[in-house]
Formats: structure tokens, sequence, C-alpha cells
């Protein structure tokens, strides 16, 4: 292969994992702007990982039922969206038939996965979040799409 060739392909190579970074960037930054905002509950983590650094980790209640669901065969393997009843405070938890609203996850490593498992905080800021019992998501109920945009309080207040 010519060196002109290979740089040809090189660059479109870069150009398209760009282009595609960049699209899924742009898709995430639509939900977080037009989405409407939902709080799932906090699931217990092993406190001693609770705060490693400057983040912290999570776990959520709805992804435990859906794994509860997926092991007593209700929910099959390959679903991939849940539906959600969404309360007036906004929040969601797992429905048990059909819901108002769907949220989209995924199966990693055996675990539901609902796009995070990690808050990152500014360094210095760890006590602030201590008091956190809710994930602040935004939702495009459209496909289900959810991203995490910040954690709350027992009073859904935003931390």
């Amino acid at each position: 292969m010519s060196p002109v060739l290979t740089r040809v392909l090189a660059v479109a190579g870069a150009a398209l994992v760009l282009g595609a970074a960049n699209y899924a960037i742009a898709g995430k930054e639509s939900v977080i702007r037009n989405g409407e905002t939902v709080y799932l509950e906090l699931a217990p983590v092993d406190p001693r990982s609770l705060m490693l650094g400057d983040y912290m980790a999570l776990r959520f209640r709805l992804a435990e039922e859906l794994e509860a669901a997926r092991d007593g065969a209700s929910l099959p393997a390959r679903e991939r969206r849940a539906a959600l009843d969404v309360d007036g405070r906004q929040v969601a938890t797992l429905a048990a038939g059909t819901g108002e609203a769907e949220i989209a996850f995924k199966i990693r490593r055996g675990r539901v996965w609902l796009g995070t498992n990690a808050y990152f905080f500014a360094e210095g800021s760890a006590e602030r979040y201590e008091r956190a019992r809710y994930g602040v998501f935004r939702l495009r109920r459209a496909d289900g799409e959810a991203v995490l945009v910040g954690l709350a309080d027992e009073n859904l207040n935003t931390l």
C-alpha cells in the first residue's frame, strides 16, 4: 500500500471515529437540555467504597429491582427498556405493568447498567454529597435515554 493511501485511510478512520464520538456527545447533550427531570433512588453501597477520592460509587435501587426481575425470568434477558411509574415529585420507580415512561439500560458484566456507577465531584467537596439519596437524571421519553446530571438529598434538593 502506498504511503499516500495509508495516510488517506488513517485520516478517514480518525474522522469517522471523531464523528461518531461527536454524534454520541451531541445526543447526550440533547437529553440533558431537553429531557424530563426524574429522580432514581440510590441503593446502599459498601460504605468503604462510597467515597473514593473525588467520586462517589453509585448503585440504584431500580437496577437492583431489574436484576431481580431478570433472575426471576419475568424480564427477558435481552430486554433493554424498563417501564417506570413517575410520581408527583418526579421520583421514578419500576412499574408493575405498563408504566407512564420507560428507561433504557444495558447489561454489563451481568449487572444492570443505567449509564453510570459513579459521580465525580470537585476535590474537597465530598462532605456535600454524603447526604445523597437520589440520582437526578434527565430522561428523554421518546427512547428512554437517561443521563445522570446530579445528586439530590432525601427532600430532592440538588446537592
